[in-house]
């Protein structure tokens, strides 16, 4: 006797409809690789920094604790994970001054009368005034050279907005500083 065979009638039925569900599913998802008409972009971020600049960059951005605040790459303080910053992906090309626009927000007393942020007080933008002109100058040159792909940048101007702002992002109301 087969091991269908030893089935009770209820077992059996529970058995088909699991079955009909799971090739439905597979079907399904054959179905939706076979017809995608677009295909994956890749990842839409890249820095045009050297390894040295990226290297000095990030030793500047870890010893100011910016990840407790801040993304780069993806990466984010998990425990800090209700901070609404932005990510920084891509911010050097939403800023169109470059590197001298990031290098005046670092050297400001008060970074807020640059960007504005609705951001509670212990969460704005620190300023950066007292650190020294040459890691300013390193962190405002790396900040510059964090891009985003051309297909991708109305996405992270969105998200920048929304999180500065708080308010529902249209292109024409974004302010590319």
């Amino acid at each position: 006797m087969g091991q269908w065979q030893k089935l009770r009638k209820g077992e059996k039925g529970i058995l088909g409809i699991t079955a009909f569900i799971v090739l439905t599913l597979m079907a399904r998802n054959f179905w939706n690789i076979e017809t995608e008409k677009t295909k994956d972009k890749g990842i839409p971020y890249y820095t045009t920094a050297s390894a040295s600049l990226s290297q000095e960059a990030m030793s500047i951005y870890q010893r100011n604790d910016c990840s407790e605040c801040h993304s780069l790459w993806a990466v984010r303080n998990i425990l800090r994970a209700d901070v609404p910053a932005p990510k920084l992906d891509g911010i050097g090309s939403i800023r169109t001054g470059g590197e001298a626009w990031f290098y005046r927000y670092f050297s400001a007393s008060n970074p807020q009368t640059i960007l504005p942020s609705r951001l509670k007080k212990r969460w704005r933008m620190p300023s950066y005034s007292e650190m020294s002109e040459h890691d300013r100058h390193i962190l405002a040159k790396y900040m510059a050279s964090l891009k985003v792909k051309d297909w991708y940048l109305e996405e992270t101007r969105k998200a920048e907005y929304e999180k500065l702002t708080g308010k529902i992002y249209h292109a024409d109301t974004s302010s590319n500083n």
